[in-house]
Formats: C-alpha cells, structure tokens, sequence
C-alpha cells in the first residue's frame, strides 16, 4: 500500500492513478495523517451493482427516477429573473471553474 501527500498527489496524479489501475491502494495523508484512500474499482455484475442501488434506496439516500417527464413538463411556467441574477451565478460558476 503506497502513500502520497496531497501536493505529491497533485503534482504525479497520472502516475499515481496508474498505480491503482493496476491494483494498488494509495492512502493521501495530509500534514502526515491519513485523510483518503484510493482504492481500484472492482468490476462487478450487473445484479451486484442492482443491489447497490437496491440498499441505497432502502437507505434514502436515492430516489430513483422513472425516465419519463411529467406529460406538462414543457408547458409549465419558468422562473422570472428579471434582474439575471440566476445566469450571472451561473456564468460565475463556469468561469471559476466549478
């Protein structure tokens, strides 16, 4: 098991990321101690990754969708924003990067 400070981490990410594609497991310390571990995603079944979402749900923690739209989804009145607030939050937000 490797371990990589959060600058190291940031400056060889490549590197670092091909290390765990090939099995391994980095734990990123921060002033020394521990705060994260990047572990390789197992490939699993299609019914394992169900029951994932199965306990999730159960959980709360998701609510999923039904993939159709309510029938008066495209007629519904939107939000007035007179001022623009909302497309200038949002045109911030893309130029920070975010």
């Amino acid at each position: 098991m490797a371990t990589a400070a959060v600058a190291q981490l940031k400056s060889t990410l490549s590197r670092c990321l091909a290390r765990v594609k090939a099995g391994e497991e980095l734990i990123v310390t921060e002033r020394r101690k521990p705060i994260a571990r990047i572990v390789p995603i197992q490939r699993c079944s299609p019914t394992r990754g169900q029951a994932d979402l199965d306990e999730l749900e159960r959980a709360g923690l998701i609510r999923r969708g039904t993939g159709r739209l309510p029938r008066n989804f495209w007629r519904r009145t939107r939000v007035k924003d007179p001022k623009g607030q909302l497309l200038s939050a949002l045109l911030q937000e893309r130029s920070e990067g975010r």
